[in-house]
């Protein structure tokens, strides 16, 4: 039989994104509506460990969906990386009466949430990162924000790049995927997109296109590095000295992860959390929620951690082309 819930834990864990507090208040307000008694915990795992535990009722969540990073606050925590801590996590959850928990994060936060389940705490799993780096899902929530804010910032470094005929190398996050570094290279036109799961570091390559182009009549050069390959600034003294060209690295940092999160973002933060809740109060655990196929649903965490994930071939073909 499921187990009965009746009261449920909301975090959030790793690395702050958009639409993390459209999901924290469909959790509270869909959980609500089931009867539920919902909690929120501050600073991630670590908040938990240190017992950073508050009430929530339905005006706890208002005038919180357009705000972006999280209400809740996040954190790492190497302690709840080991057994003593996932026991302890477990016992406390037990401690404040929380039969149930959704995790708002990405594999990391997927991983600590596997644990609890293995130690009797119901829980979902809701993907939450910029970097659309999760692989059982085709969506994470945040990244469309990310990806608009880092288009938007490209848009003006062009303008100056363009005015003093430079070269400019912008740098995006998304860790180890290429993502970000993928859609802006192709919504903002550049001229070269490096991206970690299929850079070579031929920064020759590089130094051709620039000067193929200026033969061409270019009078500028956009290259988008993704923050998987890094070294922006070094890269851009060497591709100075050997084409001639001025050269200069922007760094375009944590500004991705901020601001009020977009309607997609605000949107599939929504639906995701009043899934997990709705799958809390059906007894469910060890789920994570995804958008697969166009359909938003729900997967085995065991499953979901073991899956692999990879640029689509044919964007990324569709990006050189349009370089051109």
């Amino acid at each position: 039989m499921a187990k009965k819930i009746e009261t449920i834990g909301v975090l959030t864990s790793g690395g702050d994104a958009p639409g993390m507090n459209a999901a924290i208040r469909a959790v509270v307000r869909k959980g609500l509506s089931h009867g539920l008694k919902v909690k929120g915990i501050q600073q991630g795992y670590k908040g938990l460990l240190n017992e950073e535990i508050i009430d929530f009722d339905a005006r706890s969540v208002s005038d919180t969906i357009s705000k972006g990073g999280t209400i809740l606050y996040t954190a790492r925590c190497s302690e709840f990386r080991t057994p003593q801590g996932q026991d302890l996590g477990a016992q406390i959850c037990r401690k404040h009466g929380i039969d149930g928990l959704v995790v708002v994060g990405g594999d990391g936060s997927f991983a600590g949430a596997q644990q609890l389940a293995a130690r009797g705490i119901n829980t979902i799993g809701i993907p939450g990162t910029i970097d659309l780096d999760i692989a059982c899902t085709d969506y994470t929530i945040g990244f469309d924000t990310a990806v608009n804010t880092a288009m938007d910032a490209i848009d003006k470094v062009r303008d100056t790049s363009t005015s003093h005929e430079r070269c400019s190398i912008i740098e995006v996050m998304g860790r180890n995927a290429g993502y970000i570094a993928l859609w802006c290279g192709i919504a903002n036109g550049a001229e070269d997109i490096l991206l970690p799961e299929r850079y070579d570091y031929d920064e020759q390559v590089l130094i051709n296109n620039i000067i193929q182009n200026r033969k061409r009549g270019k009078k500028h050069h956009i290259i988008i590095n993704a923050e998987g390959i890094g070294h922006s600034t070094s890269m851009a003294r060497r591709i100075e000295a050997a084409t001639g060209v001025e050269t200069r690295a922007t760094i375009l940092g944590h500004m991705q992860r901020g601001g009020s999160p977009t309607c997609r973002d605000r949107v599939y933060g929504s639906v995701m959390g009043a899934y997990a809740a709705d799958l809390l109060a059906e007894g469910q655990s060890n789920r994570v929620v995804a958008f697969r196929d166009g359909k938003y649903v729900d997967l085995d965490i065991d499953e979901a951690l073991a899956m692999q994930k990879d640029l689509p071939e044919y964007v990324v073909r569709v990006a050189k082309a349009m370089s051109l």
